[in-house]
């Protein structure tokens, strides 16, 4: 080996020392952030302790913990949902949810799901793990902003899937039906819709302050005739409009002008 060939070895070596003995420091001086959702001392029950009928005979309780989500919305009622035992098996222990099924007095569905990492930072994915398994296919996807009036005006940045699939009728025939699965990300103080930027964020943060932050994922899916997407698209907006001051913390920047306008 020439001396060319041991200056370049040496010299990755130490980046590498360099490198390692970094990350070392910082996982040591690395704490948890604060979540930007409701947490409360509720448990949130697993699936094995639930009958064919729904009814729970020998409740088993997956997480001491759980998400708040309000039971009442506009005039949707709600059911609290059980976790799957494939999603208990497949994400980190320290994982949080809350999760509620919600139905209109019309009979409009939304599913309204919360997962909220702990310091294992895999809890949190994009949906297109979480869509494979229910048929429907992403046709198109767009950024939106749902407009918010609490605690103060502002912008909630979303990601807007639209899906596509079939669905078997009663009498065996196949139907087209469609979907709207609309989703971000919340943490302390921090929200996008961007997986990209929170993952950005969460490098930002471990960096400059040694803060983990605890990122929630936020879904309101519902499934809706073929063809009308953007009418529920709308009543989802007006869901989260009502819903999401009940359980998220962290509010966006206000609108300027906006609060002296409303007083």
């Amino acid at each position: 080996m020439n001396k060319q060939s041991w200056t370049i070895l040496v010299v990755v070596l130490a980046l590498m020392a360099g490198s390692a003995a970094f990350l070392a420091t910082q996982r040591s001086r690395q704490r948890l952030g604060q979540p930007g959702v409701r947490v409360i001392a509720q448990p949130t029950y697993d699936t094995r302790g639930f009958g064919a009928n729904g009814t729970n005979h020998e409740p088993s309780i997956a997480r001491s913990n759980s998400v708040f989500l309000p039971k009442f919305v506009l005039d949707y009622l709600s059911e609290a949902v059980p976790v799957q035992p494939v999603v208990l098996s497949t994400l980190p222990a320290d994982t949080l949810f809350g999760h509620r099924f919600y139905r209109g007095q019309d009979g409009f569905e939304i599913d309204c799901q919360v997962v909220l990492m702990g310091a294992d930072r895999s809890s949190i994915h994009q949906p297109r793990h979480c869509l494979g398994g229910n048929g429907l296919k992403i046709v198109s996807e767009e950024r939106a902003t749902v407009p918010m009036t609490r605690p103060h005006p502002y912008e909630l940045p979303v990601k807007i899937l639209k899906l596509r699939g079939e669905t078997v009728t009663s009498v065996g025939s196949r139907q087209p039906v469609g979907g709207v699965f609309v989703y971000w990300y919340v943490a302390d103080g921090q929200l996008t819709a961007d997986h990209g930027q929170r993952l950005w964020l969460t490098a930002r943060d471990l960096v400059t302050t040694g803060v983990l932050q605890r990122w929630a994922y936020v879904i309101c899916y519902t499934v809706c005739p073929h063809g009308e997407e953007e009418a529920a698209y709308e009543r989802l907006k007006d869901f989260i409009a009502a819903s999401v001051p009940e359980f998220q913390i962290t509010a966006g920047p206000p609108i300027q002008g906006a609060r002296a306008k409303a007083d």
